[in-house]
């Protein structure tokens, strides 16, 4: 299921229905999804969950200031299987 469409579809339901918890994070200057991801998730190949629950478009690079969903890692490998 990693980075399927069911995987993107659950995640986002997840969030928006509160079966997922999930922090807010803000971009600060030079920071890139899959860097954070790394941070996160201990997995830098999993920047397309906080790409896709946050709405920001398949980049690896967005504006600082920009908020991001970060959902519990372990509602992502829930998820994920």
């Amino acid at each position: 299921m990693f980075g399927t469409s069911d995987a993107i579809t659950n995640l986002r339901d997840g969030v928006r229905g509160g079966t997922i918890q999930f922090d807010e994070y803000t971009i600060q200057e030079k920071e890139r999804l899959d860097v954070l991801a790394g941070r996160f998730y201990g997995d830098g190949r999993l920047w397309w969950v906080l790409a896709s629950v946050s709405n920001v478009g398949w980049i690896l690079q967005i504006p600082p200031g920009t908020k991001i969903v970060v959902p519990k890692l372990s509602d992502v490998q829930r998820i994920l299987g």
